[in-house]
């Protein structure tokens, strides 16, 4: 029975985080010796298991390709690991010697892990790193489409974590999820903070669950081929990123716009590289696929390769098609083609000129991908840095593919698979998410100045009058030790009388 499976999966749900409390209340005590060598031996297994969880993925969700989840597990294993690897988390990671202030690293306690179908192990992987490198247990509620994947790939962690000295139980997962039991978790009262990578249903849940929360937002993410870019490398990183894993990483482009005078060039760019450009009748079979019902995305194309939504739609297309592109003028969401569709499909926008193309970029953000992404090819820095100002989106990726740029696999940023669109798409944080963004700091500071507090009924106090007089008194100082250095000559050897002697002599001049 429902009600059965429903119970089970609460009371694994609550069993789980009694487990992961008590682990957590042990493991905030270990070294940074201790943590460091945890979190290394969790990465180098789930990097050995790299392509045996990504088969398992695909095997059970049906989504995506073999070898790219491979790469995802990679970078969510090693690439993470070795961004976070010489991070300090534990007791004083800081100090400022001139401000007086020391940080001490705490962490947050329980995490509540949620885990899409799109990309499941990897995020599995990724954020139990980053939890365990900042001392914290987590706790994840995985897809339902995705159970079988996302718990292997954490008992893998689990078991080289324990392995190498962590405690039992520091990471936890519902076996079979429910949304009673997801909903529960997140608000558990052990539970001290939401990791929340899903539907927009989902994240709404984790910001509204009455819990300090990380949520990330949908992609949408328009990219630019501006006319000074080299168009034929620019087209096959983009069908390099369209087609990783068919789509299914939010930071993939959704919408290319290109400048007029170079359109035909890209145009057939794209042809050159397996797309295939549908004709005005073909591209209405197409949007009844991707939008059976204007304004949501039709869930059974995600993450299948172009030439499955084809046949799909009733289209014939060569068999080694790489991705399906269609030319589009409007926006808005009951324009299938101007949504987010996550699958090897493209919208191609022609546009006269970067003030034209980025209010274009921004109408489409505007879709449901604000914060997210803005990928960008051109070769012209002032154009880079104009739409990087105008734009409200939180990574702009210049001349790389975008969705192995924004999880930091081809740029200098942060390794993640959490990826934050601050407040532009309603989330706390514009980062990509890492291990600092699991830990509290503490601060032990110091005095550096005096401030003299006036008395009741003295009148306004001036603060202007007593820097004044604050910074005569320096003068007054440094007047006469100079008075006294020159009195006796040259510094050499001073004893501890003669020190003595000076500070009387200073004070009195005072």
């Amino acid at each position: 029975m429902q009600l059965d499976k429903d119970l089970q999966s609460l009371q694994a749900m609550r069993h789980a985080v009694r487990r992961a409390k008590e682990a957590q209340q042990e493991f905030k005590g270990y070294s940074q010796e201790q943590v460091d060598r945890i979190v290394k031996a969790m990465a180098d297994a789930a990097y050995e298991q790299a392509h045996q969880l990504a088969r398992l993925a695909v095997e059970e969700t049906g989504l995506g390709i073999v070898e790219h989840k491979t790469i995802k597990n990679q970078v969510g294993s090693k690439d993470v690991y070795e961004s976070i690897a010489g991070v300090k988390t534990v007791g004083i990671v800081r100090e400022l010697p001139e401000e007086k202030v020391v940080e001490i690293a705490s962490p947050f306690g329980v995490i509540a892990g949620i885990v899409p179908v799109t990309n499941p192990t990897s995020t599995a992987i990724f954020k139990s790193l980053i939890a365990l490198k900042a001392r914290n247990a987590i706790v994840f509620s995985p897809h339902p489409s995705a159970a079988r994947c996302t718990v292997e790939a954490a008992r893998i962690c689990q078991q080289a974590a324990v392995a190498a000295g962590a405690p039992e139980g520091i990471i936890g997962w519902i076996e079979e999820p429910t949304m009673d039991a997801t909903e529960g978790l997140m608000k558990h009262r052990d539970v001290n903070l939401i990791l929340s990578t899903g539907g927009s249903g989902l994240v709404r849940a984790a910001y509204s669950s009455g819990k300090p929360a990380y949520g990330v937002g949908p992609g949408n993410v328009p990219v630019y081929i501006e006319k000074t870019a080299n168009v034929a490398q620019a087209v096959r990183r983009i069908i390099d990123s369209k087609t990783f894993d068919n789509g299914t990483i939010c930071a993939s482009e959704q919408a290319v716009i290109a400048d007029r005078n170079i359109r035909e060039q890209a145009l057939r760019a794209f042809r050159n590289n397996g797309a295939y450009i549908l004709s005005e009748e073909e591209k209405k079979k197409v949007e009844d696929v991707i939008s059976p019902v204007r304004g949501k995305l039709n869930s059974a194309i995600v993450g299948k390769k172009a030439a499955v939504i084809a046949e799909m739609a009733g289209i014939r297309v060569p068999k080694e098609t790489t991705l399906l592109l269609a030319e589009e003028t409007e926006v808005g969401k009951n324009i299938p083609f101007s949504i987010e569709k996550l699958s090897p499909i493209l919208a191609f926008y022609t546009v006269n000129g970067w003030q034209e193309g980025s209010d274009l970029c921004e109408r489409l953000l505007a879709l449901g991908g604000r914060g997210h992404t803005l990928s960008l090819h051109t070769e012209d820095t002032e154009v880079a840095r104009t739409l990087a100002l105008r734009l409200p989106v939180s990574r702009i990726l210049v001349n790389t593919p975008s969705a192995l740029g924004a999880v930091g696999a081809t740029t200098g940023l942060a390794a993640s698979l959490t990826l934050g669109c601050g407040t532009f798409g309603g989330n706390i944080t514009s980062d990509n998410l890492t291990a600092h963004h699991l830990m509290n700091l503490k601060r032990l500071a110091y005095g550096t100045k005096d401030i003299a507090v006036p008395k009741p009924g003295s009148g306004v106090p001036d603060r202007g009058q007593a820097k004044l007089q604050m910074k005569g008194e320096e003068e007054q100082i440094e007047q006469a030790v100079a008075q006294v250095l020159a009195k006796i000559g040259p510094v050499g050897k001073i004893d501890k009388q003669t020190v003595a002697t000076l500070v009387d002599k200073v004070l009195a001049q005072l």
